[in-house]
């Protein structure tokens, strides 16, 4: 049985896919090299926090592994104000047009109670802080490639009909040369994925098939 270890954030966004694509929980463990159990337990967190897949384009893995874990870890000191989901907050922030103040004057609406102005600001920039360690990686030619959909849709026109489909952006990228690889699918489900990832290692030169 393989042993009980915590995924990897492009682990956990592929589980994601995998188990809305309906793969089983037996079988998502066999292909990450993980324990049931702890497929299991990532397939609850996800459900506890809503998150589903396809997940939103501008949530960071920071701000994932914060939804998914942060009730695990340090234990924080308690405070007696209601606080907002910070991890939401630090996703909506990144959409055009939304700033601090209006996310206070929305936590307020609801909490009328809760911390005044320039608390909230301090308390959200700590979070912030918590989300940016960083690590420098060195990456050998040819060792690693990295993969993911670009989270952005592409519209491609049927030119005899005018009809309209959305096409998904297949990514993949060399880690040492960052040459890409890009093809757009209409879907991310299973049939897709290993397509791509066929036609991506033809087009590195990584395989003869």
């Amino acid at each position: 049985m393989p042993k009980r270890r915590r995924l990897t954030m492009r682990q956990l966004r592929q589980l994601l896919r995998l188990n809305a694509d309906g793969i089983s929980v037996r079988d998502i463990a066999t292909m990450l090299g993980n324990a049931r159990s702890t497929v299991q337990d990532n397939i609850e967190r996800a459900t506890a926090a809503d998150l589903s897949w396809p997940l939103p384009a501008e949530l960071t893995d920071d701000v994932l592994e914060h939804r998914l874990f942060s009730r695990q870890g340090v234990k924080q000191g308690i405070r007696r104000r209601t606080e907002p989901d910070w991890g939401r907050l630090a996703v909506e922030l990144k959409k055009p047009g939304v700033t601090l103040s209006i996310l206070w004057e929305e936590y307020r609406a609801v909490h009328p109670d809760g911390y005044a102005y320039s608390r909230f600001c301090d308390l959200f920039r700590g979070f912030e802080r918590r989300l940016t360690p960083t690590m420098r990686q060195v990456h050998v030619a040819g060792d690693k490639v990295f993969v993911d959909y670009s989270g952005k849709k592409l519209p491609i026109v049927d030119r005899k009909t005018g009809e309209i489909r959305e096409a998904e952006i297949f990514l993949g990228v060399l880690g040492a040369s960052s040459y890409t690889f890009a093809e757009a699918t209409w879907s991310q489900t299973l049939p897709d994925w290993i397509g791509s990832h066929v036609r991506m290692f033809r087009f590195f030169g990584a395989s003869r098939a």
